[in-house]
């Protein structure tokens, strides 16, 4: 029998799995339009890769962190992994949109990989949270780096390469990715007996794919489609089965109990509508940055390469802004720093409506937003883990994931009706979505940052967050 692999080595090979979701995630967002123009389809329609894999996201994650515990670790995290590989290549071999779309919406299956990499790692610590924590900051950190630099590779290698070998990158990555996890992570019995929630897994798959397949109606049929509106409504009543059907499981895939507690349903309604902006305004800030104003009449006319350096600056500002929350919430009291961070967020968005015709706007209107996203999305777990009992940490601070990627994918299906609203499907030329789309895109995450504020005044405190983020940062006595 082999001896039990180290937390160190472990951390170290996980490392690798951050590194390929930080190409996942910053690898494409710089040529979005590149991709659009190889698939012959306009900008708004590029939103509907987020959308869907943004939903696919929002339905996995539950259910396979649940088979983890019951099948195991490693097992469900080579799975998913797998998933993704497929979908990464799928994206390189896809000769149009509709296979495309599919593939981008399997690739999302790379977020449940963090959930479990920290099971994994809060096993092998022997339970012990601060060493996990540690583990998962290092995780995290090897994800926001791995996102700058894929940004950085995939703005240099658009124009020098063509664009399928450009997509082989984050595919190559991925797979080598499934050989450090199957040769390299050790098998540990699974933690938990009993069996999925079927029946609430099957009615929340109901719920989303009726909302959802509404809004694409709306897309294609535009506002006026009864048969959309009906498809929203019904999805939308779906809340009530699901309700009594997770209240009567012992071991939901919701808790929906908790979920609307006093104490937890302000943080977890920020996380969705936080994930409005986080999510789903990738794509729109990424195709209005590569329009050409000469052509369309606004936009940058910026390169992939800008692209890929302007989400660099984003990200080493929400890097600031995470190390920032610590300070900030002594000075202002864990529910006022949160809420300023929802304001800074807002800022910035209601920023780009009169500054969005240069560069150096561009940057400082993200560089505000970089400082409250990074802020939020370093508090909000913490958030949710104290207003949990004890037993319920783990599945408060997944779902506040879950519920931005819900935000997230609602959002994007959304823009993508803004974007196509002044018909650009009649423009086969240039596709480009109207500058009127992108104002509504930009005003909507400025008013969803603003109500996430009001939200996170009715943050209960049963046990201070602001002593969780606190344990992290070493400087603040945290081991």
């Amino acid at each position: 029998m082999n001896p039990p692999m180290s937390l160190r080595r472990i951390v170290g090979l996980l490392v690798c799995v951050e590194v390929a979701s930080g190409f996942l995630q910053g690898f494409y967002v710089p040529i979005y339009t590149d991709i659009a123009r190889h698939l012959g389809i306009h900008d708004a329609d590029v939103n509907w890769f987020e959308a869907a894999q943004l939903i696919l996201s929002a339905l996995v994650v539950p259910p396979l962190a649940r088979l983890g515990d019951l099948w195991g670790h490693k097992n469900v995290l080579l799975l998913a992994t797998a998933v993704t590989a497929i979908g990464t290549w799928g994206l390189v071999l896809a000769p149009g949109f509709g296979t495309f779309l599919a593939a981008f919406a399997l690739a999302g299956a790379y977020v449940v990989w963090l959930p479990l990499e920290i099971a994994i790692v809060h096993r092998r610590s022997g339970a012990d949270d601060g060493r996990t924590r540690r583990g998962a900051a290092v995780l995290v950190g090897a994800l926001e780096l791995s996102v700058i630099v894929s940004a950085l590779a995939s703005g240099a290698l658009v124009g020098a390469v063509p664009i399928q070998v450009a997509l082989c990158v984050p595919a190559v990555v991925v797979t080598a990715c499934f050989a450090v996890i199957r040769f390299g992570i050790e098998d540990l019995p699974p933690t938990s007996t009993g069996g999925l929630d079927w029946a609430g897994t099957a009615v929340l798959t109901a719920l989303l794919a009726l909302v959802m397949g509404g809004l694409v109606v709306v897309r294609v049929s535009g506002p006026g489609s009864v048969l959309a509106w009906l498809l929203v409504a019904a999805g939308l009543a779906m809340v009530v089965p699901f309700w009594r059907v997770e209240s009567a499981q012992a071991e939901p895939v919701v808790d929906v109990r908790l979920l609307v507690s006093r104490e937890q349903w302000p943080i977890q309604l920020t996380a969705a509508l936080i994930g409005m902006s986080v999510l789903g305004a990738q794509i729109p800030l990424s195709t209005y940055a590569r329009t050409d104003p000469g052509v369309a009449g606004y936009g940058l006319g910026a390169s992939a390469a800008f692209v890929s350096n302007l989400i660099g600056f984003y990200v080493v500002f929400s890097a600031i802004g995470a190390f920032g929350l610590l300070p900030l919430a002594r000075r202002l009291g864990e529910r006022g720093g949160m809420a300023l961070a929802c304001l800074l967020v807002a800022v910035g968005y209601a920023a780009w409506l009169p500054w969005h015709a240069h560069t150096w706007q561009a940057v400082a209107n993200m560089a505000v937003v970089g400082l409250g996203t990074g802020a939020l999305v370093a508090s909000l777990p913490a958030a949710a883990a104290a207003a949990a009992p004890a037993e319920r940490t783990a599945f408060a601070t997944g779902m506040t994931n879950a519920t931005k990627t819900v935000g997230g994918s609602v959002a994007s299906a959304i823009f993508a009706i803004a974007l196509a609203s002044t018909g650009s499907i009649a423009d086969p030329v240039h596709g480009h979505a109207p500058l009127s789309g992108y104002m509504a895109v930009w005003a909507i995450c400025a008013v969803a940052a603003l109500l996430a504020g009001v939200c996170l005044v009715g943050v209960g405190r049963r046990r201070s967050a602001l002593d969780l983020v606190g344990e992290l940062d070493p400087a603040a006595g945290g081991q």
